[in-house]
């Protein structure tokens, strides 16, 4: 499924804002967004917000193995309660401090 998406990385709107915001799309039409910190080989994924029509289809998952692919250790940051099994379904590990990582 990774395939059928495209992610579009937005311009900064403030040069000191350490998010970037990625626009996640299928066959042209937009489906969520992703605010992440890119650090060299790691990225902390702050927030995947798919939209609501655009849910249970796969495409968080999707877009979490696109992730894989680009970068060695990825962090989510802040997790809330309910999507812990999220991502330790998607192999992260918890941390213990709100945070939950995978490392290739």
């Amino acid at each position: 499924m990774s395939e059928e998406l495209t992610f579009m990385v937005l311009p900064k709107q403030k040069e000191d804002s350490a998010y970037t915001w990625i626009n996640i799309s299928r066959n042209s039409t937009m489906i969520g967004k992703a605010r992440v910190i890119p650090k060299n080989s790691t990225l902390v994924i702050c927030s995947i917000n798919i939209f609501p029509e655009f849910e249970r289809r796969g495409y968080a998952r999707a877009t979490i193995d696109a992730f894989k692919k680009e970068y060695k250790v990825l962090i989510a940051d802040r997790v809330r309660f309910t999507a812990v099994s999220f991502w330790v379904k998607m192999g992260f590990k918890d941390d213990g401090d709100g945070c939950y990582s995978f490392e290739k």
